[in-house]
């Protein structure tokens, strides 16, 4: 690493220090303010927001990204919409920073409770997909955190272009303009100096490929809030409505193929063969969906499909590719799951209440559905406003996290002269 990355590094890393104690006692509507004036710069500067993700898609196929990359990298009309649309919700939300609870006497006399207050300042490195950009920014500053973002070098000119939008908001504001800081080098020696800076940085957040988070979880020495693989499943049980599992699987996995909530493995009771795995294969396979699938798919479907390997069942594919499984019942299915699910997403079909009922006990993942599509894991469908990341940890946040995973609490004492005997 040079000492020109590391001074960069470490002056960003104190301006947000900085920054993230003036946030902590900003108030609600200061925050409100500078994410309505950042919906409002972002609205007015889609054309340049556009003309600048045109120049990171056009270097992107010139250097051989893939259709999944590709995909997360580009900002269309829509979807600068959405990112506006996500710093209004997240405006709306009631503001967690504050908020005391709990509050009791203790035998000693003295008033004991819990204060909900920011993490500090949070280190987000993520790639590809700029609008994650707003959405992180959106999320720490309602939650009073200052934030470090290093996007991919493949969305450099979109994520500069969103943050001179950030700036020009917060500068409206009062707030500091080092609340929301974008670094601006492409040098992959930042990534490493941003990890390894505890005293500035309080947890790190990665949005990217394995490769990514591992190396991050491996090499960091800060908390790091993430989740590894997106193999995400929906069982068509056989008490499942033929039309509801239809519809609910071919969303799953069609909608969009690059999400890592996409569906990976659909797994089908054999007696859902003919009425719901039939037409499911017709419809994957006039969406150009490669399926692959267990020997006894194999025995219906031989010309649709192409073998499953055991690699299959641990994949996420990211594209539009399908593991395929037949099975005979509900223990065998969950026990598949458990067995390959990263804990992402995992999704039951049926109308049996008992089934249901089991599935959601069962199945130990971050989000568990009865019914629905697996591509509803997301924060912006679950009214979080937007979404930092999905965590599959166990510690501190898990699934979506939004505005209280940036969060954490302290106790507060209230006394009157009291001291202990």
């Amino acid at each position: 690493m040079t000492n020109d990355v590391l001074t960069y590094m470490h002056g960003l890393g104190q301006a947000a220090r900085d920054a993230s104690r003036v946030l902590a006692s900003a108030s609600t509507a200061q925050k409100n303010n500078a994410l309505l004036a950042t919906a409002q710069e972002l609205e007015q500067a889609s054309q340049s927001l556009l003309a600048a993700n045109a120049k990171d898609m056009a270097a992107g196929r010139a250097n051989g990204l893939d259709d999944a990359m590709l995909d997360r990298l580009e900002l269309t009309p829509k979807r600068i919409e959405e990112m506006i649309e996500g710093l209004r919700q997240v405006a709306a939300l009631p503001d967690p920073i504050g908020e005391i609870q709990d509050m009791r006497y203790v035998p000693s006399g003295i008033q004991l409770g819990k204060m909900r207050v920011p993490l500090g300042v949070i280190g987000i490195i993520y790639e590809s997909r700029p609008n994650v950009t707003v959405e992180a920014a959106s999320l720490c500053l309602k939650s009073g955190n200052a934030t470090i973002l290093r996007g991919g070098s493949e969305a450099i000119h979109s994520n500069q272009a969103i943050a001179e939008c950030i700036v020009r908001a917060l500068a409206t504001t009062g707030l500091p303009a080092t609340a929301v800081q974008v670094v601006a080098t492409t040098d992959r020696a930042a990534v490493g100096a941003l990890i390894t800076m505890p005293e500035f940085v309080d947890v790190i957040v990665p949005r990217g490929g394995k490769g990514l988070i591992e190396r991050i979880s491996r090499e960091a020495k800060v908390p790091v809030i993430k989740h590894l693989d997106g193999v995400c499943h929906v069982y068509v049980d056989e008490f499942a409505d033929a039309k509801k599992a239809i519809r609910v699987a071919d969303n799953s996995k069609t909608q969009r193929y690059a999400p890592c909530n996409a569906m990976e493995t659909l797994l089908v009771h054999s007696s859902q063969t003919e009425s719901v795995l039939k037409p499911l294969v017709a419809i994957f396979q006039e969406k150009g969906v490669e399926l692959r699938g267990c020997s006894r798919c194999l025995e219906h479907f031989a010309d649709a499909m192409q073998p499953a390997t055991e690699e299959d069942w641990h994949a996420e594919y990211n594209a539009p590719i399908l593991a395929v499984k037949i099975l005979d019942s509900l223990d065998e299915a969950i026990n598949h799951i458990n067995t390959y699910s990263s804990q992402h997403t995992d999704s039951i079909i049926t109308e049996n209440y008992t089934h249901s009922r089991t599935f959601l006990t069962r199945v130990d993942s971050s989000s568990v559905m009865i019914n629905a599509s697996t591509r509803f894991a997301d924060g912006f469908e679950y009214g979080l406003g937007a979404e930092i990341g999905i965590s599959t940890d166990k510690l501190h946040a898990r699934g979506p996290v939004g505005l209280l995973g940036l969060t954490s609490e302290k106790y507060i004492v209230f006394g009157d002269g009291h001291i202990r005997g």
